[in-house]
């Protein structure tokens, strides 16, 4: 499977079974599959959507957005529940490019990638459980 980093970019190739090892950046040593969400910088946030044969969530943030602090918590809960997706932060201060590309409109914003392509966006806070079902939905009714 490959799995490209989330600080560096690289894409690295780790079998599935050993994913649950916590496998790590050839290049930086970066962990590759943590069970909390990843922060990315605006270099790496479309190789990571685009080279990542897992499943991408990824929430479009920003630090002086209420909502988006509120489900922060959540959002890092719904990662530790979903292990075969990968998390990620994007804040849209710092990667306007990235926000703009994703054609973000307002935050917190929710969009899930497979394969690279979006399968399903939604925006407002949600809880942890609501994460999870929504993904858990979106997944399946958007298989491999």
């Amino acid at each position: 499977m490959h799995l490209p980093c989330p600080h560096c970019g690289t894409t690295n190739r780790v079998p599935e079974e050993r994913l649950p090892e916590h496998p790590v950046c050839g290049r930086c040593a970066t962990e590759l599959a943590p069970a909390v969400p990843m922060n990315l910088t605006a270099m790496a946030v479309q190789p990571f959507i685009s080279r990542s044969e897992l499943p991408v969530l990824v929430d479009y943030w920003a630090a002086w957005c209420g909502p988006c602090k509120m489900m922060a918590p959540h959002f890092e809960q719904a990662a530790q529940r979903l292990p075969a997706v990968r998390f990620a932060k994007v804040d849209t201060e710092a990667c306007q490019q990235a926000a703009a590309a994703a054609a973000i409109r307002s935050i917190p914003t929710l969009v899930l990638y497979r394969d690279g392509k979006e399968v399903a966006r939604q925006s407002g806070a949600q809880s942890a459980d609501a994460i999870a079902r929504w993904v858990t939905s979106a997944l399946a009714t958007h298989p491999a």
